[in-house]
C-alpha cells in the first residue's frame, strides 16, 4: 500500500461528450502539489473558477454525481474521480472548458489509459486516509439499500445489485486490492440503463449525449414500431436497430460476466473520492447507487471530522470515549469550581453529543444545597447541558478556542428526577438548527437511564 502522497508527472488531454447534456469538452489533467487534492476548474469560465470535488460541494445525485461552487457546476464527476482514486493518485487538477466530464465509451477505463501514460509521480508528504475502526452503517428501508463499512487493513468492496428482471437478476462482485484489481478488473465496466428506464432519463431532460457507444443499453421488454423510432432518435442511430446477443442494444458485447455490478464499484469508488481522501475499510453494499453512496460519504465526513477533532485535541486515544477532561479544557473556557463536564462519550460533529458529569458530594454547592438534603440546583443540570452542547457547537467553527457560546434562550425546560452525590449525570445534545452562529439544541439528562432534566436551548457564537 502506498506510503505517500502522488500526482501525476505531466499534463495530458482527453476529449468526447457529456452524457446528459451532450456537451464537447476538452478535460486536461494536471500534476498538482501535495494537499490540493482533486478540483476541477472551468477554464471556459472567466477567472477558471476551481471546484472542489468534496461531498460538501455536491449539489445533485440524478443518475450521476454534480459538484458546484457558487453556481459553477461540473456533472457527472464520478467516472473521473474512480479513475483518480482507483489509481491511487492524491492531488491532481482536472481542467475542462465545458460543464460535463466526457463520457467516452462509458466506463473510466479511457482515463485510466490516459493517466497511466502521463505517469506517476510520489510527493513528500505522507498519504492520509481514515481508518473505519467502527461499524458505519446507511440504511434505506423503504427502497432496500444497505451500506456497511468495517474495520479492515485496506480498502476493499463487496457489492449486490438486485433487479427484478431477467435482463439483470442478482449480481455479485468483490475487490480485495485496489492496486492490483482495480485497472485490470474494474475500470473497464461500463454504464448502464434498462431500455424501460429511458423515456424518464429523457422525460428528465437527461441523456442529451446517450450514444450506443458510451453505455449498456439492457433491453427488458419488447418494442413496438413507434418506440423502435423514438430509440432511433435519441441514440441518433440511422441504420437497422440491432441487438447482441447479450441482450443488448447495439452490437456489442458485455465485457464481464457481472459488468453491470462491477460498474456500480466504479461508481462507488468515484463517490467515496468526495471524502477527500481514501478510506482503510470494507465497503458491503447492497441495490445501491449515487445517492445512496453520498449519503455514506456524509456519515464518513462525520467520522473523519471527529477524528480530526480528536487528533487535536485528546492526548492518546481512546476507544470508551472521545475527550477526557484535559481535552474539554482545551475546547471549553470553563475551570473550576465551574466545569461540568468530564467526558464527551460520543461526538457527531454537527449533529449530537453525548456527554458525563459525575457528581461528587465534594461539590461546593452541596455545602449550600442543601446541607442536611443535598439536590444538584436545576440551574447547574441546565448549566451541564449547556456545556456539552458548548462541545458540539463551538466546534461547528474553524477555531473554537477564539470562540465562546452565550445562551439566548430556553424553552420547555423539566426537571424529572432529583440529582444527588454519587449520581452521574449522562447528558445527549443533538443539534436542531445551526445557521451563521445562531443555534438551536435539544438536550436531555439522565441518572441511571431516568430522565433527570430536558430543555430547548437557544445560543450564538461570539469572539471571545
Amino acid at each position: 500500500m502506498l506510503l505517500n502522497q502522488r500526482t501525476i508527472k505531466r499534463s495530458g488531454s482527453i476529449s468526447g461528450i457529456g452524457l446528459h447534456t451532450g456537451s464537447e469538452c476538452r478535460m486536461t489533467f494536471a500534476p498538482a502539489p501535495v494537499g490540493y487534492g482533486f478540483k476541477f476548474v472551468r477554464t471556459d469560465i472567466k477567472g477558471s473558477p476551481e471546484i472542489p470535488a468534496l461531498i460538501d460541494n455536491v449539489v445533485d445525485i440524478e443518475r450521476g454525481t454534480t459538484i458546484a461552487v457558487d453556481g459553477v457546476m461540473v456533472h457527472t464527476v464520478e467516472h473521473v474521480l474512480a479513475a483518480l482514486a482507483g489509481l491511487q493518485l492524491d492531488n491532481v487538477r482536472v481542467e475542462l472548458n465545458a460543464e460535463e466530464a466526457p463520457v467516452l465509451d462509458g466506463s473510466s477505463m479511457p482515463f485510466v489509459d490516459l493517466l497511466q501514460a502521463l505517469g506517476y509521480e510520489d510527493q513528500p508528504e505522507p498519504k492520509r486516509y481514515l481508518e473505519i475502526d467502527r461499524t458505519i452503517v446507511y440504511h434505506d428501508e423503504a427502497r432496500g439499500i444497505d451500506l456497511v463499512v468495517v474495520p479492515s487493513d485496506r480498502f476493499r468492496v463487496t457489492y449486490m445489485i438486485d433487479y427484478q428482471h431477467p435482463a439483470l437478476g442478482t449480481q455479485y462482485t468483490s475487490l480485495y486490492d485496489i492496486e492490483e484489481e482495480f485497472a485490470r478488473d474494474f475500470a473497464s465496466a461500463r454504464t448502464f440503463c434498462l431500455f424501460s428506464e429511458l423515456q424518464s432519463l429523457i422525460s428528465a431532460g437527461l441523456i442529451k449525449g446517450g450514444r450506443i457507444e458510451n453505455a449498456l443499453v439492457i433491453m427488458d421488454k419488447p418494442l413496438d414500431p413507434v418506440e423502435i423510432e423514438e430509440l432511433k432518435k435519441t441514440f441518433k442511430i440511422s441504420d437497422e436497430i440491432k441487438f447482441s446477443k447479450d441482450g443488448i442494444l447495439g452490437e456489442k458485447h458485455i465485457r464481464f460476466p457481472n459488468e453491470p455490478v462491477r460498474h456500480k464499484v466504479v461508481d462507488l469508488i468515484g463517490d467515496l473520492a468526495l471524502l477527500g481522501l481514501p478510506i482503510k475499510g470494507h465497503v458491503l453494499a447492497a441495490r445501491a447507487g449515487h445517492a445512496a453512496h453520498v449519503e455514506l460519504v456524509k456519515k464518513l465526513q462525520k467520522e473523519l471530522q471527529k477524528k480530526q477533532l480528536q487528533k487535536k485535541y485528546q492526548v492518546g486515544a481512546s476507544d470508551k470515549f472521545v475527550f477526557d477532561t484535559a481535552a474539554i479544557q482545551r475546547i471549553l473556557p470553563h475551570r473550576y469550581p465551574f466545569l461540568m463536564v468530564d467526558r464527551i462519550l460520543e461526538l457527531v460533529p454537527g449533529e449530537w453529543v453525548t456527554g458525563i458529569k459525575n457528581v461528587s458530594i465534594n461539590e461546593p454547592f452541596f455545602e449550600g444545597h442543601f446541607p442536611d438534603h443535598p439536590i444538584m440546583p436545576g440551574v447547574l443540570v441546565i448549566e451541564t447541558m449547556g456545556q456539552v452542547g458548548g462541545v458540539l457547537l463551538l466546534n461547528t467553527e474553524a477555531k473554537p478556542g477564539e470562540k465562546l457560546v452565550y445562551f439566548t434562550g430556553l424553552d420547555r425546560v423539566k426537571f424529572r428526577k432529583p440529582v444527588r452525590p454519587g449520581d452521574q449525570l449522562l447528558v445527549r445534545v443533538e443539534m436542531v438548527f445551526f445557521r451563521r452562529g445562531i443555534c438551536k439544541m435539544k438536550a436531555r439528562a439522565f441518572v441511571d437511564d431516568q430522565l433527570a432534566a430536558e430543555a430547548e436551548m437557544q445560543a450564538v457564537v461570539v469572539d471571545r
